[in-house]
């Protein structure tokens, strides 16, 4: 029994651990490493764009499910935007835009974040490029301060560029 055990239990492992992938590359990623991510941005003059959330909040859903994640598979953002998602609460590990190590909670607490769904614009040197989108009022309108966030922030970083 002890066998049969151990071979169920890393099948299962193994389903879990391809679920999870499988959800990562569907959704938008944890922010691990800024400082590389800032670098991709910088390449093609575009922005980084980071979702504060928490784990279990409705609308934190809504923001990534029905404009994170669909902006991230239009083509048409592959060159204009990085976007990466940061839990409020959390103790993962990421770089910051300077390459220092920070868990997630410290990193969202450093930028004043309380509520969420909380979204920023920032520039590939970390500094915000606008005023933050907190939470979500309704649907309707949300879509376009998401949109009006991404393009103030990409004609700001554009212009700045000689």
């Amino acid at each position: 029994m002890g066998l049969r055990m151990k071979r169920l239990f890393t099948l299962l492992a193994g389903i879990l651990a391809w679920a999870a992938m499988t959800a990562a590359a569907e959704g938008v990623p944890d922010a691990e490493d800024l400082a590389k991510d800032a670098r991709l941005a910088r390449s093609f003059q575009g922005v980084i764009m980071i979702a504060f959330v928490s784990d279990g909040c409705p609308y934190c859903k809504v923001v990534l499910d029905e404009f994170m994640i669909p902006t991230s598979r239009n083509r048409d953002y592959d060159t204009k935007l990085v976007m990466r998602q940061v839990e409020i609460g959390g103790g993962r590990m990421l770089r910051d835009f300077a390459g220092r190590r920070i868990s997630q909670g410290d990193f969202a607490g450093r930028h004043g974040i309380h509520m969420v769904p909380t979204v920023i614009v920032f520039s590939p040197d970390g500094k915000r490029l606008g005023p933050p989108l907190i939470g979500l009022s309704t649907v309707d309108y949300y879509g376009y301060y998401f949109n009006e966030a991404i393009e103030n922030g990409l004609a700001a970083v554009r212009q700045a560029k000689p």
